[in-house]
């Protein structure tokens, strides 16, 4: 018995049969990465290894609590998303991108940054100081 397997055709493979221009499928794939903060700089440091990604398809968002990455590369697409554990500044962030490694640094946010001062009102009792004679 001859069976051969036929990978199903992508909803964008159908519309580029019809005309329209989309890359073929392509299979996600996380990539390497290492994220550590830098004491001395006071930021975070993320670094992904993805090799082949065109500097102009790279696309990294990040927030407050965490940052995202989809990378297109030939036939396959890295995608990533990590959850930080402090808060950053993410309109400080400064990436590069060298020999297929992305390093992004970004600052933490201080976490009094955002801190609101409270007003405190005296009481209606007066608290009285008493003397006690010995």
């Amino acid at each position: 018995m001859h069976s051969t397997f036929e990978r199903p055709q992508s909803l964008g493979e159908e519309i580029a049969k019809e005309g329209a221009k989309l890359p073929e499928y392509q299979i996600k794939v996380t990539p390497d990465t290492v994220a550590y903060a830098d004491g001395e700089k006071h930021k975070l440091v993320v670094e992904f290894a993805i090799p082949g990604a065109p500097t102009d398809t790279i696309d990294v968002k990040i927030l407050e609590d965490s940052v995202h990455l989809t990378a297109p590369a030939r036939d396959i697409e890295y995608v990533s998303a990590l959850a930080l554990g402090w808060p950053v500044k993410p309109v400080k962030a400064e990436a590069i991108y060298e020999h297929g490694l992305l390093r992004i640094e970004v600052p933490f946010k201080d976490p009094m940054e955002d801190a609101v001062k409270v007003a405190i009102k005296a009481g209606g009792a007066e608290t009285k100081i008493k003397t006690i004679e010995t």
